[in-house]
């Protein structure tokens, strides 16, 4: 019996980071709003909770590790 292909299997911890938009764009969250809040304008706290599509150069990567397309 010839051997299956093995299927690649989701990365969980890109799950979790990032997701696929119904037109395949992928995005993600801002990095700096977990802690040192009071320091912050309300204005950058504000935009930092905004999601943003990933740059060109890392959607392949991304999307290599979201073989299903979770959305």
């Amino acid at each position: 019996m010839p051997k299956a292909i093995a299927r690649s299997k989701t990365k969980k911890s890109v799950a979790k980071r990032f997701k696929i938009t119904a037109t395949g764009k992928v995005v993600r969250s801002k990095a700096g709003r977990r802690h040192l809040l009071e320091s912050k304008s309300s204005k950058r706290k504000r935009k930092l909770g905004k999601q943003v599509v990933v740059d060109d150069t890392d959607v392949a990567r991304v999307k290599a590790c979201l073989p299903f397309g979770l959305r």
